[in-house]
């Protein structure tokens, strides 16, 4: 499988992510992102089916990649599950789908993202690239050798699909933590190819509240005690301290398996694209204007 890697400006690739209701009520905003660009369509359960569907149906209208997270536990029975990949296929032109456990008070009797793997619907209905969760810095109320067994389990599955995967990680702040994790994913024999989770542009007191949802407060600690905790409060967070670092790991290992990035907009799209398109990751040139490297 083939994955761009840093394009001719330098800089990794980038894709992002919206609510359904961004997408449906706020499609002015969708002018700011370059055709071909991924588009994580969020479900937070929300919203309806319906707004998902046109939410995605919008994106590939916009000539953009939609890339809808498929909530396993969302889903109150298989029927359920099905209806919805197939909506999204077949009525929003989804190509590419984000496979995660997701939440919900009450779980259905698909409980993780292997079991939507496992039930060979992706496969059935032509999705072409798929998306999995990882999560350098370990996640809430999941022991470490329960993710990898899992991240190996979606490693098997991968080889028996037509589909290429790809690993979506969780944001962080602490790039010397990723590349320790990337090597820990090399020994254990995975070979995905990973976009690793950044977060754009944003108020300190923003990235607290998301920091502490998603458990990476530790990365957190580390960024404020870098630049100086009251510094970082009052001057907000800039990715590039994130970035930057993890881009030099591809100049300098060429072998490497980072892919792209993939930006949570905190503070907006709009925020999150004119710094995307200042630092050369987004770009409204024709894409064979541009080269980019690849990886295996």
């Amino acid at each position: 499988m083939t994955e761009q890697r840093l394009l001719a400006t330098g800089r990794f690739a980038a894709s992002t992510e919206m609510s359904p209701k961004q997408v449906v009520e706020k499609t002015e905003l969708l002018a700011n992102i370059p055709a071909g660009t991924q588009v994580y369509v969020t479900d937070l359960g929300n919203v309806s089916e319906d707004m998902i569907v046109d939410a995605v149906r919008t994106l590939t209208d916009n000539k953009l990649i939609a890339v809808p997270h498929m909530a396993a536990r969302r889903y109150p029975s298989h029927e359920a599950f099905e209806r919805r990949i197939t909506r999204l296929v077949n009525e929003g032109g989804a190509t590419e789908v984000l496979a995660i456990a997701g939440e919900a008070e009450t779980a259905g009797p698909l409980t993780s993202s292997v079991a939507l793997l496992e039930t060979g619907l992706f496969n059935k209905l032509g999705i072409r690239k798929i998306a999995v969760a990882g999560h350098p810095e370990g996640a809430p109320d999941i022991a470490p050798d329960v993710i990898r067994s899992f991240l190996m389990r979606k490693h098997k599955l991968a080889a028996e699909s037509d589909a290429e995967f790809r690993i979506v990680t969780q944001f962080g702040f602490d790039p010397h933590r990723v590349s320790l994790w990337l090597d820990e994913l090399r020994e254990w024999g995975n070979a995905f190819p990973v976009h690793i989770g950044v977060a754009g542009p944003a108020k300190m007191t923003t990235l607290l509240k998301y920091a502490a949802f998603a458990g990476v407060e530790n990365s957190l600690k580390f960024l404020k005690k870098r630049g100086g905790a009251v510094v970082s409060m009052l001057a907000g967070y800039d990715p590039e301290t994130m970035v930057e670092p993890l881009e030099a790991r591809v100049t300098s290992q060429p072998d490497a398996q980072l892919a792209q990035i993939h930006v949570y907009p905190f503070g907006g799209i709009q925020k999150t694209a004119d710094w995307l398109h200042g630092r050369g990751s987004w770009s409204f040139q024709s894409s064979s204007s541009m080269t980019a490297n690849e990886s295996a």
